[in-house]
């Protein structure tokens, strides 16, 4: 039974823009969830140190100087923290956080609405920021630089344009594909950071937090065994707490053992690499081709999946290990993919990937 602490609206960090009430419904039920279990402070964030000593810097030196924050660019795969560190920053700041992403900005009027009721300081945050429409993009320079606006009012042989003040705000964009930012909006970041994959041994401490939190027992073993099929991803390690913790209680004594990870981890199908459905149903679509070349539309068609998620959420972590390889032609097997779906590569492509390994 959902408690009043978990579904009462919580804030991402120590404040936030006003948010409309919405109908009750299970995404806002896992957000509000993860909200609960975000970090608050650099002290309680574990992983990604030489980012988080970098950031400390930055912060220190802003508040001694009585300065707002520079423009801050996080990139790197989903999961990781980029959301949780644009709050703790805020947090670092004493100031509030407006949060927002990119398509959510489909006209520049939307930017303009935002940016003229900030206050001197305040943190914007525009998750996916990739996404931005190039004509609220070209608005923000002119902010981020000079901090106003030109805002054209009518049309035609009456047009003109007035320039409008903002106040002075720092910046702070998240993307899982920062190739796809245009050289002169990413210059105008003075500051850009890549959140890495964690060690799984980050991951155990991430746990053990989180069930401190939820005041879920949770064994070392246990812990360990959700970390290492995790991905090196906070939100996935999270979200197998949250599954673990409703085995132990319906199947067990309430406490996560190594026992309840596994049988939690077989019942949402992720296998002792950490593969999941998903991904084994992408190498082996690859298999059946004779292990690629094969064009992502292909791949895409043949899982049901769309080619975004395939290419954003699942390629990267198959990539990183070694279970394929992604080249101009298209998708190629590995034979560590191979190995993965319980196939022998052909000598000859088994022997190339040796020589790369």
């Amino acid at each position: 039974m959902f408690t009043n602490e978990l579904l009462a609206p919580i804030g991402a960090f120590c404040t936030l823009a006003d948010m409309s009430a919405e109908p009750f419904n299970t995404a806002a039920v896992d957000k509000a969830f993860e909200n609960r279990l975000r970090p608050r402070a650099f002290a309680d964030f574990p992983g990604q140190d030489q980012i988080k000593h970098n950031l400390q810097i930055y912060i220190a030196a802003a508040r001694k100087r009585g300065e707002p924050l520079d423009h801050i660019l996080f990139s790197g795969p989903p999961g990781l923290g980029k959301t949780t560190l644009a709050g703790i920053i805020a947090c670092e700041m004493g100031v509030e956080m407006r949060s927002t992403s990119g398509p959510a900005l489909e006209r520049p009027a939307d930017l303009a609405g935002l940016l003229t009721s900030m206050k001197e300081g305040e943190v914007l945050f525009v998750d996916e920021i990739h996404r931005l429409p190039s004509a609220v993009e070209e608005y923000l320079y002119s902010a981020m630089e000079d901090w106003a606006i030109d805002v054209v009012m009518e049309s035609g042989l009456y047009a003109r344009s007035i320039r409008l003040t903002v106040p002075r705000f720092t910046l702070i964009g998240a993307t899982t594909r920062e190739g796809l930012l245009t050289a002169p909006f990413r210059a105008r970041f003075g500051i850009v950071e890549r959140l890495d994959y964690y060690p799984p041994e980050a991951l155990v401490a991430i746990l053990k937090r989180s069930a401190d939190i939820l005041r879920v027992r949770l064994t070392d073993d246990g812990a360990g065994e959700l970390a290492c099929r995790a991905r090196g991803t906070p939100r996935i390690v999270n979200r197998f707490l949250a599954r673990a913790r409703d085995v132990a209680e319906v199947q067990g004594n309430g406490e996560i053992t190594l026992a309840v990870a596994q049988e939690c981890l077989r019942m949402l199908g992720v296998d002792t690499r950490g593969l999941t459905e998903m991904d084994r149903r992408l190498l082996e679509v690859l298999g059946q081709h004779g292990g690629g070349p094969v064009g992502l539309k292909t791949v895409a068609v043949s899982v049901g999946e769309t080619e975004d998620t395939l290419e954003n959420v699942y390629e990267p972590y198959l990539i990183r290990e070694g279970y394929l390889l992604k080249t101009p032609q298209g998708r190629k097997l590995s034979a560590k993919g191979y190995e993965a779906i319980g196939q022998k590569p052909p000598t000859q492509i088994g022997s190339l990937f040796a020589n790369i390994q």
